[in-house]
């Protein structure tokens, strides 16, 4: 699965949870949470609120990029008691989403929790995100035509 994760970002871990976090749904992310020892609290400092982004688009995935059209997103700021800020933006307007995976986002930078909620919070939405791409990769490799095949047959 691709993870988005690449060594020139300035933070390929948090690009990396963000990323799961992003993929994930809101019940999913709460479950796990639960599970986690007793949450510190938090203050929403931004949000959540729903707006619209311009998506663009590359032609030949590489060339010019173009404006693709625009999609709702959702974002959501806040801050622990702990002092550490978590940001969040989810595409569609789903603001306890957002705010969710803004609450993980910032645990996740604060060291007393980072070990507890990437265990039991990103690696089991890794996981599954994982087995649910290689499920529709084995789908999709079930319908491929072998062209050289076809063209060899016509000879």
């Amino acid at each position: 699965m691709n993870d988005f994760v690449s060594t020139d970002h300035p933070c390929p871990a948090r690009r990396r949870w963000m990323a799961t976090l992003a993929r994930a749904t809101a019940d999913r992310i709460a479950a796990l949470l639960e599970e986690c020892a007793k949450l510190p609290g938090y203050a929403i400092i931004r949000g959540p609120e729903a707006g619209l982004v311009m998506a663009r688009g590359r032609t030949g995935g590489g060339g010019s990029a173009f404006n693709l059209g625009e999609i709702s997103v959702t974002r959501c700021t806040v801050r622990t008691d702990a002092g550490f800020v978590g940001h969040a933006y989810v595409a569609g307007r789903e603001e306890r989403r957002a705010e969710l995976a803004a609450v993980v986002d910032a645990l996740m930078q604060d060291q007393a929790w980072t070990a507890d909620v990437e265990a039991r919070v990103i690696a089991p939405l890794h996981r599954e995100q994982a087995e649910l791409a290689a499920t529709r990769a084995a789908k999709a490799a079930a319908t491929r035509v072998q062209f050289f095949a076809m063209q060899t047959m016509r000879t």
